[in-house]
C-alpha cells in the first residue's frame, strides 16, 4: 500500500476533520471519549443522538457502495475518516455490529429484500444490533453451536442460549447461529438467522462486569420465532455467511482503534511524569517499547488491509487478521499491566465502596483499562484459535486432534 496520501486524500482528511471541529461541540463535546470498552453504559441516549446525527451527515456506512447509502469511499479514506474520528475523541458509536459487519455481510450474503428492510435502518442508527454466536460450550469453537431451529409453517421456532451478547439488552434484533438440520454437526446444518429481540420467548439478562458495566449478556430463547424468509444465505449454509461475517471484522476501524491505543498510552506517561515513575529506568523503557510496539502494529494493520483489499489475503481466515488480533490484543493488556506499575499503590484504591448491599466503586481510566484489557486476549477469538488458524491455515501444520 502507498502510503502517501493524494491531493484527494488531503482534502478529505480536512474534510472529516472540519466537520468533527464544527459539530464537536457543546453538549456533543461533553460526550468526548465515552462509551469505549468496559464503558458502553455510558450516556447511551447521548450517544445514539450523536449517531443519528452523523447518518444525517452520511457519516455512518462510510465504506459502504452507494447504492446501499454508504460513500463508497476508498479503503485509505476508510482509514483516515476513522483515525480522525479517533483524534477528535469522539464518543464511541452505538452501532458497531449493525455497520460493520451485520451491513456488510447483508451486501454480501444478503437478498434483495433483505438489503432493503434492513439496510437503511442501520445507516440510519433506527434499529440496533446484536451478535448471537457464542454460547456456552461454544465460545471460540463455534462449530459447537447447539442453538437449535425448526420451520413451522412460515417462521423459524427458535431454542437455545447465547452467552457474551454484547449489547442484546439495548438491541432490537440479533443475528443468530443456530442447528436447523437435526443430527448435523460441527460446521454442517447451521443456518444464520435474524431474530427481533422484542418478543415473548426471548429473555434477556445482563452480565455484571468487572468494571461496573453491562455490557455482554446471556440472551435465552425459548419457543422464540421469526419469519422463514429471514435466513440469509442458504438454510443449513450458515456457516459460510458467519466466517464472512468475521472477515469483516478485522475492518479499517480497527486503524482507529490503533488512535484510542495512543491516546491511552499517552495518559499513563503523562501519570509517569506527574508522580515521578517516569524516572525509572525500567519504566520508561517499558513506555518506549510501547510506543515502538504500536508504530510497528499499526503498519501491520496497513499493510494487511492492503493485502485483503488486494485479494492477496482472506481476512476471514488468512494470516493478517490473526496477526493483527495476536498482536494488538497482547500489547493493550500489556499497556493495563504498565498502567498499574505506574500507578503504584494508587492503582489499588477505589472511589467509595463496593459490598453485598448494593455498594458502588469508582475506577479511575486505568483501572478500567487493565480490567477490560485482560479480556482482549480472549473476546473476538481467543490468542489459542489465532494461533491455530496461523498453524492450520497459513503453516499448513497438522490439525489439532480432537477428542473421541
Amino acid at each position: 500500500m502507498d502510503l502517501t496520501e493524494s491531493a484527494e486524500d488531503r482534502a478529505f482528511r480536512d474534510e472529516v476533520r472540519t466537520w468533527l471541529g464544527d459539530h464537536l461541540v457543546g453538549e456533543w463535546r461533553e460526550l468526548s471519549g465515552l462509551g469505549g470498552p468496559g464503558r458502553d453504559h455510558e450516556a447511551f441516549e447521548e450517544r445514539l443522538a450523536w449517531n443519528q446525527l452523523l447518518a444525517e451527515h452520511r457519516w455512518t456506512c462510510v465504506g459502504w457502495p452507494e447504492e446501499y447509502g454508504g460513500r463508497g469511499l476508498s479503503l485509505w479514506q476508510q482509514v483516515i475518516f476513522h483515525e480522525e474520528y479517533a483524534r477528535a475523541d469522539a464518543p464511541h458509536d452505538v452501532n458497531h455490529l449493525g455497520e460493520t459487519l451485520l451491513g456488510p455481510t447483508l451486501i454480501a450474503f444478503g437478498s434483495d429484500e433483505q438489503k432493503r428492510r434492513f439496510l437503511p435502518p442501520i445507516r440510519e442508527v433506527t434499529e440496533l444490533w446484536a451478535q448471537g454466536y457464542s454460547e456456552p460450550n461454544a465460545g471460540s469453537d463455534l462449530a459447537n453451536v447447539q442453538t437449535k431451529a425448526r420451520l413451522d409453517g412460515d417462521q423459524w421456532v427458535i431454542d437455545g442460549q447465547k452467552v457474551w451478547t454484547s449489547n442484546a439488552h439495548v438491541s432490537d434484533w440479533c443475528f443468530v447461529i443456530a442447528r436447523t438440520e437435526p443430527g448435523s454437526s460441527r460446521h454442517h446444518g447451521l443456518s444464520f438467522l435474524l431474530v427481533p429481540l422484542e418478543q415473548e420467548g426471548v429473555e434477556i439478562r445482563p452480565i455484571e462486569q468487572l468494571t461496573s458495566g453491562s455490557e455482554f449478556n446471556e440472551v435465552f430463547f425459548t419457543g422464540a420465532r421469526t419469519a422463514a424468509d429471514l435466513v440469509v444465505g442458504e438454510p443449513g449454509k450458515g456457516w459460510g455467511v458467519a466466517m464472512g461475517l468475521l472477515g469483516f471484522e478485522r475492518g479499517v476501524s480497527t486503524l482507529g482503534q490503533t488512535v484510542g491505543f495512543a491516546r491511552e498510552l499517552e495518559t499513563v506517561i503523562a501519570r509517569a511524569k506527574t508522580n515521578g515513575s517516569i524516572d525509572d529506568p525500567v519504566v520508561r523503557d517499558r513506555l518506549a517499547q510501547l510506543k515502538v510496539e504500536l508504530s510497528a502494529i499499526r503498519s501491520f494493520a496497513l499493510r494487511a488491509l492492503a493485502l485483503v483489499e488486494g485479494g492477496q489475503d482472506s481476512a476471514a481466515g488468512g494470516g493478517a487478521g490473526s496477526i493483527f488480533k495476536l498482536a494488538w490484543a497482547n500489547w493493550h493488556r500489556k499497556l493495563g499491566e504498565v498502567a498499574m506499575d505506574v500507578a503504584g499503590p494508587a492503582g489499588l484504591l477505589t472511589r467509595g465502596t463496593r459490598s453485598d448491599s448494593g455498594g458502588a466503586y469508582e475506577l479511575d481510566e486505568h483501572q478500567r483499562l487493565f480490567l477490560f484489557s485482560r479480556s482482549d486476549t480472549i473476546y473476538g477469538g481467543s490468542d489459542e484459535v489465532q494461533k491455530n488458524i496461523l498453524a492450520e491455515r497459513v503453516l499448513g501444520l497438522p490439525r489439532e486432534p480432537k477428542g473421541a
